[in-house]
């Protein structure tokens, strides 16, 4: 009780100092309000972090409209948000329509163009009537737009749109745009030309920042794939955004229809746009110059960066939630009905004492780690060579094991024969069933809403099954005969132990998440470093937990499983059994990224070449299984079954990722 009382007073410190010193920094330094807004359009309920200077309400100022790109949220924006608030400018971090704590209403045809398109040119409208943007004796806006990534897009369609209103009204609302990660590729589904957007920029500064390792965009012809080395500012897109030259130079400022036009090529990747002092300095030079005429309202010239303490601080108050569950856990289950959850501990196995024994035990525990990693592009991406290849060592598992199965009635084999082979061959049956219906579980519907969380949950259940596979494969051909049985796993447990477990993960995650509303509601700061953060959710994402954590928990049980199986010897006591939990979550997919990565730096050419979203998701996904990784080693030797560990990941990740991504909820 002491232990759990001393840690739950150091975790709760760690949130509450780093809340405190984040939004200090949030704040730029305490001259700027900082309050999350909604306002209604036509196309559903935007919101955003409104960023207000000091005296911005007696004196009007130049504003920022900043947002993301596909599946992030406004907070990405915090670098630009934050330095362009301590310099005066009014900032809005945009969340577009279905992210974050946005909602968008409108018909959804086709999803992916839903959002997008019109949320900036939205929010201009909203921040153009509000009194503290400042606006010119003509009534043009000051108002800048900033997008990443789709961000960009939007961005870009906004300033389109607001020279298509200037040749009827007069007024221009958009003064200058700057995006980053972003061309014209996606502009041009909607049937514009590259001249059509370019003329559209008119006398506004513009500018690009394009990094040279980007995974999606600007793409060099006859590259091998989109991740690939680029030079944006040599090719005719860009080219032709800077005025049709023949050849340019990157960082240079070119005039252009009576405005300027810069691109700018930092040698980064597209989502380390965001966490970037060298991106964020180009943001800020590229304002200084758009904004230069307005230098007594805001500051011009001043190079310090602090945005990245903010970061920092937020990053030890994420520590600090995180470590919150173990102590909360653990006095939580001290009370009636909750310690039910306690059951005894497995006796552990002896380590195997022959070569074999113990090399079987390396190869699961290595084929455990490397097949999420060597078939994620495959059930994530859908590649059809991957998709192929895993059709048939499916069909070649049900054969294989069918064979043994029918052999083992027909010799009268043991029962552990006949019974493994039977699982086997039933598991690998709905493998390849599950296989086959990858296109319609990648749909995204009313009741599976989230884009990119159907097929990441398509690749976890995939996982989950072909896990389990050689977990029955290694129980009845090594493990049964060494003694093991269920209960040596920690599967084994009465009715009232799984509703405890359960109702101890649902109590420890409300209590979490009520931590973080608070912070939020006082603090106006979420608990992140980077593109991993645990924010507040709205109505329409808690639906979507009760629709995805059944999914989920096939992957963390199962997985789980895997681990308490791989790890049940006394070899495995200790830093040693996490370092093997932890090789078994993540081993494979840190290998993808060094592979992968390494060879984009390297010699120019990612080692999946084709695969730019899927890589990204990778990233996402390794501090989230890291973390389950410990959660799922801790909780199984404290409290003696698995799952209380499964359903604590169950629920608390699957949260954590429908909060942090696009989830459409109407259609």
């Amino acid at each position: 009780m002491k232990k759990s009382f001393v840690l739950l007073v150091i975790s709760l410190a760690l949130i509450l100092v780093g809340s405190i010193a984040a939004s200090h920094f949030n704040q730029a330094g305490g001259n700027a309000d900082v309050s999350r807004i909604y306002f209604e359009t036509e196309r559903g309920e935007l919101s955003g972090l409104l960023y207000k200077p000091d005296g911005a309400d007696a004196e009007p100022r130049p504003a920022v409209i900043a947002t993301h790109g596909y599946l992030n949220s406004g907070e990405m924006q915090d670098a630009q948000a934050i330095e362009m608030a301590k310099r005066g400018y009014v900032v809005l971090a945009l969340d577009m329509y279905d992210h974050g704590h946005s909602t968008g209403t409108m018909e959804k045809p086709v999803p992916f163009f839903s959002f997008w398109p019109l949320a900036m040119y939205d929010a201009v409208q909203y921040m153009y009537e509000q009194d503290f943007v400042l606006k010119d004796e003509e009534g043009n806006g000051m108002i800048a737009v900033s997008g990443h990534s789709m961000g960009g897009f939007s961005s870009t369609h906004a300033v389109m749109l607001d020279e298509l209103d200037y040749e009827q009204s007069g007024i221009r609302k958009i003064q200058s745009s700057l995006t980053m990660g972003s061309d014209y590729q996606w502009l041009k589904t909607m049937g514009y030309t590259d001249e059509e957007i370019n003329v559209a920029y008119g006398p506004r500064p513009s500018g690009k920042i394009a990094g040279v390792y980007d995974e999606f965009f600007f793409n060099a012809e006859g590259a091998a794939g989109p991740v690939a080395k680029k030079d944006y500012v040599s090719t005719p897109e860009g080219l032709g955004f800077l005025g049709g030259l023949e050849s340019a130079e990157a960082g240079t400022v070119y005039e252009v229809d009576g405005g300027q036009r810069v691109i700018y090529q930092p040698k980064e990747t597209h989502p380390w746009n965001h966490f970037s002092k060298t991106s964020t300095g180009y943001a800020i030079d590229f304002y200084d110059m758009a904004f230069a005429e307005h230098e007594g309202l805001i500051q011009i010239g001043e190079d310090d960066q602090t945005w990245m303490w903010k970061e920092w601080f937020s990053f030890v108050a994420l520590i600090g939630f995180f470590l919150l569950f173990i102590p909360l856990i653990g006095l939580l289950t001290k009370l009636p009905f909750f310690n039910w959850v306690y059951t005894s501990r497995p006796e552990a196995f002896d380590a195997p004492k022959t070569d074999g024994a113990r090399l079987i035990g390396y190869i699961l525990l290595l084929v455990g780690a490397l097949y999420p990693a060597l078939f994620f592009t495959a059930l994530y991406s859908g590649d059809e060579t991957g998709m192929r290849l895993l059709r048939q060592i499916s069909m070649i598992s049900i054969g294989l094991s069918g064979f043994i199965l029918i052999a083992g009635l027909v010799k009268g084999a043991s029962r552990s024969v006949k019974l493994g082979s039977g699982l086997i061959l039933a598991l690998s049956i709905v493998q390849y069933v599950f296989l086959r219906a990858q296109e319609s579980f990648f749909e995204t519907t009313e009741w599976m809403g989230g884009a990119t969380v159907n097929p990441t949950v398509y690749w976890a259940i995939n996982v989950a099954i072909v896990m389990l596979m050689i977990l029955v494969g290694y129980h009845f051909a090594t493990r049964k005969a060494e003694g093991a049985t269920i209960a040596t796993y920690g599967v084994k447990a009465g009715f009232k132990t799984i509703v405890s477990a359960l109702a101890t993960a649902v109590v420890a995650v409300g209590v979490g998440y009520g931590i973080l509303y608070l912070v939020d509601a006082v603090f106006n700061v979420d608990f992140r470093l980077w593109t991993f953060a645990v924010k507040t959710f709205e109505e329409q994402h808690f639906w979507a937990l009760l629709r995805y954590a059944p999914l989920f928990l096939i992957y963390y049980f199962i997985v789980g499983l895997a681990v308490n199986m791989n790890t049940a010897s006394r070899a495995y006591d200790g830093i040693k059994g996490y370092l093997a939990a932890i090789l078994h979550f993540i081993g494979g997919l840190l290998l993808y990224l060094v592979y992968h990565y390494g060879l984009l730096f390297i010699i120019g050419t990612g080692g999946y070449p084709a695969e730019s979203l899927s890589s990204i998701i990778v990233i996402g996904l390794v501090p989230v299984l890291l973390i389950a990784a410990v959660f799922n080693r801790y909780f199984y030797r404290k409290t003696g079954n698995m799952y209380l560990g499964a359903f604590l990941n169950t629920i608390l990740f699957t949260m954590i990722t429908l909060a942090n991504t696009v989830l459409y909820t109407i259609f």
